[in-house]
């Protein structure tokens, strides 16, 4: 039993070790990260016509048509 243990801690630490190695020579790069932009919020106060009719509105409310 202690010879099965040996064994799988030998095997575990080489596993390690070899990717490290590989890690650090750059064979195995890490993932590049895409720079993120904040999310832009979208709302009715970024549409040109919704202002364009506020604007309307505001100088006009008997107006029927607007």
């Amino acid at each position: 039993m202690l010879k099965f243990l040996i064994v799988v801690i030998l095997i575990a630490i080489a596993v390690y070790m070899t990717t490290r190695v590989i890690q650090r020579r750059g064979i195995m790069p890490p993932a590049p990260r895409a720079p993120r932009t904040p999310p832009r919020p979208f709302g009715p106060d970024d549409d040109p016509d919704f202002l364009r009719d506020l604007d309307r509105r505001r100088k006009h409310p008997e107006d029927p048509d607007a």
